[in-house]
């Protein structure tokens, strides 16, 4: 068995200023039952099936992250699991999505798959099949279906003045990774990162659907600065104290180093302008561009709420930190403080 090629995770999704040139002009048909599509650059989507009951489809694939290929199956898994516990929602099944090139060691591709499908086990889903080609280079992923009950789906645009911003795990996956094989991350530091990506979202969301949450999504590519701007949906201005926000070792070190993510230029370069940064600190903002793979789920509550959260998420030994509100609308969609 052999180990990966590492150049991937959601650092390699395409620049969202290259996704909406790619989709400028695609009209899109909309049936009445389509309760949620990607208009508003939602998780996942989501289909009205009795008036009831709402399933949930949702796709996500990349190259590895890790070369461990049981580790990257079990990442690229969660990850796209991930979605549906954004929109509020059970996973059902998931269907293997591969590419292989054949002439490699097909022991490698078993131990993929095995990771994949042992997490789509502990998701509770079932695995119903799959589709594989032959590629130059190792890609993997899932499409996941799941369900929620349509009135209570989260979205990702729909916070309420003065909610709290909570999140359920630690940023700068993509300045870790990269960064491993360097030799500029220690082992300790690495496994820490790659257990988290390969936690699910499920037990976070198992706690969160007890409570009125007014708006959800997960941190993936698009780096925390990213999904709180589709957050905001340019009706509210998310402030973000960044002493608030969690970071994994030593991912703030290395922007400090310059050791960053072409996925976080990517970032930067899209979404930059609407973020108004109170604080001189360029590895900061490094670390809140910087393109998560399985990141934690971020939600908007009222303080109420958040607080019982809080101690429930404690109470089970989760993570969760509060990191900033939601305002009136200022300026810009963002506020770094």
């Amino acid at each position: 068995m052999s180990e990966l090629f590492v150049c991937g995770g959601c650092n390699a999704k395409i620049a969202a200023t290259n996704l909406d040139e790619i989709l400028h002009g695609i009209e899109i048909y909309k049936r009445d039952d389509i309760v949620v599509g990607f208009d508003k650059k939602d998780d996942a989507a989501v289909i009205n099936i009795d008036g009831k009951t709402g399933i949930i489809q949702t796709l996500d694939f990349f190259p590895p992250m890790v070369n461990d290929p049981y580790l990257f199956g079990q990442i690229a898994a969660a990850n796209a699991l991930s979605d549906i516990y954004a929109m509020g929602g059970e996973a059902i099944c998931a269907l293997n999505i591969c590419m292989y090139p054949t002439e490699k060691d097909f022991k490698t591709l078993n131990e993929i798959l095995r990771g994949g499908n042992d997490k789509v086990t502990e998701s509770k889903a079932s695995l119903t099949g799959g589709h594989s080609i032959h590629d130059h280079s190792v890609k993997y992923g899932l499409s996941v279906t799941g369900k929620v009950d349509l009135d209570k789906i989260w979205k990702n645009n729909t916070p309420e003045n003065g909610d709290v911003l909570l999140i359920t795990k630690k940023l700068g996956t993509g300045l870790v990774c990269a960064n491993y094989l360097q030799g500029n991350v220690s082992d300790k530091d690495y496994n820490y990162c790659t257990k988290q990506m390969s936690t699910l979202n499920k037990y976070a969301r198992d706690i969160f659907v007890k409570y009125d949450i007014h708006a959800a999504t997960d941190i993936t590519g698009f780096g925390l600065l990213g999904h709180l701007s589709e957050m905001s949906d340019g009706k509210f201005t998310m402030v973000i104290d960044s002493k608030k926000v969690p970071i994994l070792s030593p991912a703030y070190d290395l922007a400090k180093e310059f050791l960053y993510t072409s996925g976080a230029q990517n970032n930067r370069n899209y979404i930059g302008g609407k973020v108004e940064f109170l604080k001189d600190d360029f590895a900061m903002e490094e670390v809140l561009f910087d393109p998560q793979t399985s990141g934690g789920l971020l939600v908007c509550v009222s303080k109420d709420e958040a607080d019982k959260i809080i101690e429930e998420f404690k109470q089970n030994d989760l993570p969760i930190w509060e990191i900033g509100e939601v305002k009136s609308r200022r300026a810009y969609d963002i506020i770094v403080k």
